[in-house]
């Protein structure tokens, strides 16, 4: 049956998923979301599709364990969350992943983010935390929610994998990693240690601040060493998300070189 008015109750439920206004449901468009969402085997509960999907569509669609709805091509673009439909969109169950699976490996490397406020960012910083081997992601009350459209498509696919928990209490999860023998280290432009000098090897929860703001002075205060990446004048700063992979990927190297 083709579905022909945006006012469709089941049209309406997915509309709220996208706005976040059902907290354990996500919203996922897209032909390659779609794919890394079936691939990272999230339980699916509805699609939405043209009448006429392509064949690569087709082909997509036959891998769905969920109901396939088909809408008209309207109501698809009153329902899409960018400019231009991208023809598939997947109501799933959002990942919620237990404490220890956020600790797993043998040094783990945690990343906090403390009141990341722009999905683009947040979702850059998911990606290249994946890439990196990151062990989970902690984000602190005040974010970005990871699982927002916009920030789903800038992580393109990787906090599906990624071990993400939600609005959690900055000092809280600084409390928690040290209870598990981890070192905390919060990056600031005003630290005098080099993110180089630092020993990456170790267990480790790393800290990126506000965009604007940094991080809270009550982060600071807790952490057990301060970092900061050294610019050339008269550049004062970075963008949060070039700044975490420059930090990020200072982590692989120490750690390549260790052989861990």
């Amino acid at each position: 049956m083709l579905i022909t008015s945006s006012s469709n109750e089941r049209v309406k439920h997915a509309r709220r998923v996208r706005e976040g206004r059902e907290h354990n449901l996500i919203f996922i468009e897209g032909e390659r979301l779609v794919a890394e969402c079936v691939a990272s085997e999230l339980k699916l509960h509805a699609c939405f599709t043209a009448a006429g999907p392509d064949a690569s569509q087709q082909k997509l669609l036959e891998r769905l364990t969920c109901p396939v709805f088909h809408l008209s091509e309207s109501v698809l673009e009153s329902l899409s969350d960018t400019t231009s439909t991208q023809g598939i969109i997947v109501i799933a169950e959002r990942p919620w992943p237990t404490l220890d699976r956020m600790f797993e490996g043998k040094e783990p490397l945690i990343l906090g983010l403390d009141r990341i406020q722009d999905p683009g960012n947040f979702g850059t910083l998911v990606r290249t935390a994946e890439a990196a081997g990151v062990s989970g992601l902690f984000a602190f009350a005040g974010s970005a929610d990871a699982f927002s459209p916009k920030t789903l498509r800038s992580s393109m696919g990787s906090a599906f994998r990624l071990p993400i928990l939600p609005d959690v209490s900055g000092l809280g999860t600084i409390e928690t990693c040290r209870s598990r023998g981890l070192k905390t280290v919060v990056a600031t432009g005003e630290a005098e240690l080099s993110h180089y000098d630092y020993d990456w090897r170790q267990p480790t929860l790393l800290i990126l601040g506000n965009e604007g703001r940094g991080a809270s002075a009550e982060i600071m205060s807790a952490c057990d060493h301060r970092v900061r990446i050294p610019l050339h004048a008269p550049v004062e700063s970075l963008n949060v998300a070039a700044a975490g992979a420059a930090i990020l990927f200072e982590v692989v190297r120490q750690r390549q070189n260790a052989g861990l």
